[in-house]
């Protein structure tokens, strides 16, 4: 077995966190939360803590009694899970590949069997494939912050990668859809982090798994989401390119259809053609209700989505107005994440093309404080493409 340079259950610790996206800070907090009054008196400052985590993810340090009941409480999980028990095994190669580790996800057989699969490829089969989704669909959410979710979906698309090279030609080709589909996530995730050049290479990487795959329809979903990502001024042609590029591939789902029909009309609001951007949201809208098999790819496509970005493009269009009416109405019912704070930022930005200048700056303030929350790096550039006169803006440009 390949030996490693902490013990197993500083391993088993380190895992644990990392597996729920919390920081060490994430989990002083957390430790806090679930203390009572004796001791919570007895936990150190909030820096001491983070440090005492550090030390005790190293080996350096084992956690008191007390430390371990508020460990256990903070993860739900009993003192023998924490500290490894059986599982071993599991958490030696969790720790290794960085793969997520969520207690109570899947079966103890289940991951011994993937850690079999891990030290020799050519055994992955049909749940190995079952495994690695089952972990995509647990983190493809939107209230996670994009930065944490490229973090952790980094190393699960390395561990595909590693297992498709090997593995059967039936088992080779179902890897490498995830890999593609695991791909376009994590671009969409830089998207959302503010990092354009992390996006389109991730993309390129979707779209050669699924060529490799040899699945059009696959590929033709990828090249939609690709144009997702050219929403910025100066970039229309290339929106309008990349739909239809997806359409001419294969004949699209209704869902997938509407996608590729949503990014062509932001290309032609971007450019300033309001029939064409009219009329390719009007066959959005119409692929939408359609009735037609779901591919379950990971976007949303939803009516509210669709209204978002009519919305946008109204935006883009110089329509303020008809904007406001759709993003108000989609505000009040969206739940704090990375999207909602960017349809805040771009109802801001309604507000302000508008003439609503209080509006604005106080949509502004709310949009800024959930884009921080939230991570929602691209909510930020849009709040900043925002033109207020100075003295209403001053505070909220200070902190962008």
């Amino acid at each position: 077995m390949v030996e490693i340079d902490v013990p197993m259950w500083a391993a088993r610790l380190q895992a644990l966190r990392r597996g729920r996206l919390w920081s060490r800070q994430e989990l002083g907090r957390r430790l806090a939360d679930v203390a009572d009054d004796a001791t919570r008196e007895r936990l150190p400052a909030p820096e001491t803590l983070t440090w005492t985590i550090q030390l005790w993810e190293a080996g350096e340090r084992r956690p008191d009694e007390w430390q371990t009941e508020l460990l256990c409480r903070a993860f739900d999980v009993d003192e023998e899970e924490l500290f490894v028990g059986d599982a071993a095994g599991t958490t030696l190669w969790h720790y290794l590949t960085g793969i997520p580790l969520v207690s109570g996800m899947f079966t103890p057989d289940e991951e011994e069997r993937i850690g079999r699969a891990i030290e020799t490829p050519k055994r992955a089969d049909e749940a190995t494939v079952s495994y690695f989704k089952a972990i995509l669909d647990a983190y493809t959410r939107t209230d996670l912050r994009p930065a944490d979710v490229i973090h952790l979906l980094r190393p699960v698309f390395s561990g595909i990668e590693e297992f498709h090279r090997d593995a059967s030609s039936l088992v080779r080709r179902a890897l490498l859809l995830l890999a593609a589909e695991n791909a376009e996530l994590i671009s969409r995730m830089h998207h959302e982090a503010g990092d354009p050049d992390g996006a389109l290479a991730w993309s390129d990487e979707a779209i050669r798994d699924a060529r490799e795959a040899a699945d059009t329809l696959l590929e033709a979903y990828a090249l939609a989401q690709r144009g997702g990502l050219s929403d910025t001024a100066g970039t229309p042609g290339q929106l309008v390119d990349l739909a239809v590029a997806a359409r001419e591939r294969v004949s699209l789902p209704p869902l997938v259809d509407a996608l590729s029909r949503h990014h062509e009309a932001q290309g032609y609001a971007l450019a300033g053609d309001l029939d064409m951007c009219r009329r390719r949201l009007e066959e959005s809208a119409q692929s939408l209700a359609e009735p037609g098999y779901d591919p379950h790819y990971r976007f949303d496509c939803s009516a509210e989505a669709h209204n978002t970005l009519c919305a946008g493009c109204l935006v883009d269009l110089g329509q303020a107005r008809s904007a406001i009416e759709i993003l108000e109405h989609e505000s009040l019912r969206a739940p704090s994440s990375y999207a909602a704070a960017y349809v805040m930022a771009r109802m801001a930005h309604a507000y302000a093309d508008a003439h609503e200048r209080e509006q604005s700056a106080e949509t502004a303030r709310q949009a800024l404080a959930m884009a921080r929350q939230t991570g929602a790096v691209r909510a930020l550039r849009e709040l900043a493409r925002i033109h207020l006169p100075r003295q209403r803006a001053r505070g909220m440009y200070a902190t962008l």
